[in-house]
């Protein structure tokens, strides 16, 4: 028997925590994050993880629980989600994960095979060796000899992504489109998939308020402080959207304000790229969320809907 798995997700700063927060408190459900960055401890303010007072009203996992000098994969994060999904169904209550991460959301919705594409630590050093030695454009040009579509798509700078088409390709002898091909439903949940999205103007607006509210909050502060503790820019951890952009501040490339800039129109990029990634998926359902429309309404819509495809309410 499929267990039954609730998956709400959308571009950054649609307002997924609060949908999701008022969802599973009406359903009798916990709440599962799929956000690559409020995953870590100490990343708070950059990660707009949820506040103390959303964290009261319905329960979380993998949220502020992994150390930020921790390297963590999705396989991971695959293992540990299904953990804490069994657990809340053992207590009679409804997994609602949440989040804008997609690989998060397709490891848990995918049969997807870690044990071959994504823990092979030694290719992974031996790759990250090169990018050292050789630079940034060098490991690029590799990937153009073996997988010309996913040179075009990946920037040279993105070298974490470079690096994981390279490992698929060395790994499988599969390029990324073919692995992505392969991938199959799974067959152990009986999910529902929501999606939130917001007009687009809006919806940017949204993201510059939030980014400007960061910096007010004490965004400089904080990555100071995980500087201070140790962390570096070539932490994963810390090449988050909002993170990297302070550290090149903290470090003189650059003014406040460039910095603000620049984290603003990284996370309109994200956003796009957020939403360009949930509509491949064929059987998600999606909301549009009005400025000053009835949220209470929304939320029951999403209920209704949820109890017309799995009879677990």
């Amino acid at each position: 028997m499929k267990k039954p798995l609730i998956i709400i997700v959308g571009p950054t700063a649609v307002g997924k925590t609060k949908i999701s927060i008022e969802v599973a408190e009406k359903i009798n459900g916990e709440i599962i994050s799929a956000d690559s960055m409020q995953i870590y401890k100490y990343l708070n303010i950059g990660s707009a993880k949820p506040s103390k007072e959303e964290l009261s009203r319905v329960k979380h996992y993998l949220v502020d629980e992994i150390d930020p000098k921790t390297k963590f994969s999705v396989s991971e994060y695959k293992q540990m989600a299904q953990k804490y999904i069994d657990k809340i169904l053992s207590k009679n209550k409804l997994p609602v994960v949440t989040g804008g991460t997609g690989l998060y959301v397709n490891s848990l919705i995918y049969d997807m095979d870690f044990s071959n594409t994504s823990a092979n630590p030694k290719l992974r050093k031996e790759l990250e060796e090169l990018q050292k030695n050789y630079g940034k454009k060098y490991l690029h040009r590799k990937l153009e000899e073996v997988d010309s579509n996913a040179a075009k798509r990946i920037h040279p700078n993105n070298v974490k992504r470079v690096i994981r088409a390279l490992e698929v390709f060395y790994t499988t002898g599969k390029n990324l489109k073919d692995f992505s091909r392969d991938l199959k439903k799974t067959n152990k949940y009986e999910y529902v998939l929501i999606g939130l999205n917001r007009d687009r103007k809006k919806l940017y607006e949204r993201i510059n308020k939030r980014v400007d509210i960061m910096f007010d909050m004490g965004l400089v502060d904080e990555v100071a402080n995980l500087l201070s503790m140790g962390l570096t820019e070539d932490d994963i951890s810390m090449k988050g959207i909002g993170y990297k952009e302070v550290i090149g501040y903290i470090n003189g490339e650059y003014s406040l304000e460039v910095a603000k800039e620049l984290v603003k129109r990284n996370t309109r990029r994200y956003a796009k790229r957020q939403l360009t990634w949930f509509r491949r998926y064929d059987d998600i359902k999606w909301y549009n969320i009005i400025e000053k429309s009835d949220e209470n309404k929304l939320v029951s819509d999403i209920i209704d809907f949820v109890e017309g495809k799995i009879k677990f309410i």
